[in-house]
């Protein structure tokens, strides 16, 4: 995979290279402990902060007026999430869930803004990260309205390791987050049983391995080689 055509993929850290924004940051947010499962907001809640994840794993997502609850992004530790609301000082478009125990920053929508004013490379930060989210986004509807699910699947899994896929060069590479199938179905468009049944196929070839919840790519190829055939 070209890592310039995937570019919007690489997670990173939302302050990598920005030591001292980040600490002026600490200084001014509050740590908080979230347990497995906790709302850290709600769709429609008023926007007064946003977030910066130091540990653990939070799903962004919405719940349809059919009772379902597609999920949009897995937020890792490093990521900020909660921006877009704060920049433009609108109500909450998604709900923000735990999917584990976790440590939280939190910081006042006026405190971010004041950091922005006062440190200019943050504001370009936050205009990279919206951008990668955008093209991440326009990518997933262009997957639901031409791909099938086994391809949208395996794009998923190559979009949550995608750091990880990079460090193994060539080798297993572990996704780092633990998802129930229910979970990958929500972010995929499909339902329970079907990921079930495609992620079975994927073992039988070879190209994962799924165990305790977690997912290895065993055969990073042969996972590119299948996106390429599936694609085509």
């Amino acid at each position: 995979m070209d890592a310039n055509v995937e570019w919007h993929l690489a997670k990173g850290g939302f302050f990598d290279g920005l030591e001292r924004e980040f600490e002026a940051f600490r200084a001014l947010a509050t740590r908080r402990l979230v347990k497995k499962n906790d709302v850290v907001f709600f769709e429609n809640d008023r926007c007064t902060r946003c977030f910066y994840l130091d540990e653990g794993a939070v799903k962004i997502f919405r719940i349809s007026l059919h009772g379902k609850e597609p999920t949009f992004f897995i937020r890792s530790p490093g990521e900020m999430f909660g921006l877009a609301e704060v920049v433009g000082g609108e109500s909450r478009k998604c709900s923000a869930q735990a999917l584990s125990d976790g440590v939280i920053l939190e910081i006042g929508r006026d405190d971010f803004l004041g950091l922005m004013l006062g440190h200019p490379s943050m504001g370009l930060r936050v205009i990279e990260v919206l951008g990668r989210r955008i093209r991440y986004l326009t990518g997933q509807l262009e997957n639901l309205m031409t791909c099938g699910v086994a391809t949208r699947l395996l794009k998923l899994l190559v979009c949550l390791s995608h750091d990880e896929i990079a460090q193994a060069r060539g080798g297993p590479a572990q996704v780092p987050v633990r998802l129930t199938q229910g979970q990958m179905a929500s972010m995929t468009g499909s339902c329970q049983q079907t990921v079930s049944e495609t992620l079975a196929g994927f073992e039988q070839r070879g190209l994962i391995k799924v165990g305790r919840g977690r997912i290895t790519l065993l055969d990073i190829e042969g996972v590119f080689e299948a996106l390429a055939t599936e694609s085509s």
